[in-house]
């Protein structure tokens, strides 16, 4: 089958009738740090022929919902790495909500200086490198893209799996730009002693990196389990909690098993205990590196 082939994915976003506040009070300015809008549109914004995966529709008003239904007041859009370079899409729901919504986008070297004051102003405030799907834009072209983001402030998001990449992170530590790692760097709930996680640790301890909470449902094989990744998530928190945000990871694209997005923020009440410090990791933190108000 031909890439240009690829199926929809089985899954879709969870119906917003099993979505509701979690098991602890939401604060307010909470921030869900990554989710994925998908147009119905595909004729208007068309994926990319080098994908991994083809997802269902994921629409801006969807998405607001699901924010609306957890009780989070603030989100970040992460461009999928089905639309490549095209962020559009992303872009024109952002500039819908300038108050409440930030972006990471994806670009390459060639981006015009007029095309990032665009993407500024309509609140994108990162970009992202994506290691482990067609689609996005792979790590050869990081040292470029940093040059081009730095006059903007802008942070350089990364989807990699650390075990496999531990060589390549001090590599990331000379961008001289600030770095987020996604999905607590795709590390297996048995990496929770190994010197990958020591690794990632040492870089959130010392050189201050960032890490999303997210994705706890990718980092095992069945749903159930999810709760063997609370070690890894507390070690990560307990390297810096300065440095820790939480994302859905909605609409949960490129999975058979749909997980239940409220689970996944009620599981942040047993990584971090302490209602002080869910507030750091739902809200202040996420003021600080996306730069809400």
């Amino acid at each position: 089958m031909s890439i240009s082939a690829l199926p929809v994915t089985a899954n879709c976003p969870a119906p917003f009738s099993t979505l509701h506040h979690p098991n602890f009070v939401v604060p307010d300015f909470a921030c869900d740090t990554h989710a994925h809008v998908i147009a119905e549109d595909t004729a208007r914004y068309p994926f990319t022929p080098n994908r991994s995966y083809t997802p269902p529709p994921a629409p801006e008003k969807a998405y607001l919902a699901m924010l609306d239904a957890l009780g989070v007041q603030r989100g970040v859009l992460v461009q999928p790495s089905i639309y490549g370079t095209d962020n559009r899409y992303m872009c024109h729901v952002l500039a819908r909500h300038t108050d409440r919504l930030r972006g990471v986008a994806v670009i390459d070297a060639t981006v015009s200086n007029a095309e990032l004051e665009l993407m500024h102003a309509q609140g994108v405030r990162g970009v992202r490198i994506n290691a482990l799907f067609r689609g996005g834009v792979a790590l050869d072209s990081m040292e470029q893209i940093a040059a081009r983001i730095a006059p903007f402030g802008w942070h350089m998001q990364f989807l990699i799996d650390v075990a496999h990449g531990v060589d390549l992170l001090p590599r990331i530590a000379r961008l001289g730009c600030e770095v987020v790692i996604d999905h607590m760097g795709y590390l297996t709930p048995a990496a929770d002693s190994t010197d990958a996680l020591k690794a990632l640790e040492k870089y959130v301890a010392e050189e201050g990196w960032w890490v999303k909470l997210s994705g706890a449902y990718r980092l095992v094989k069945k749903l159930e389990d999810m709760w063997q990744v609370t070690r890894l998530a507390q070690a990560l928190i307990r390297a810096n909690p300065q440095r820790m945000v939480w994302g859905s990871d909605w609409p949960h694209v490129a999975v058979h098993d749909m997980p239940n997005t409220t689970d996944l923020l009620s599981m942040l009440a047993e990584w971090a205990p302490d209602d002080i410090m869910r507030q750091r990791i739902l809200a202040q933190n996420p003021a600080m590196l996306y730069g809400f108000s």
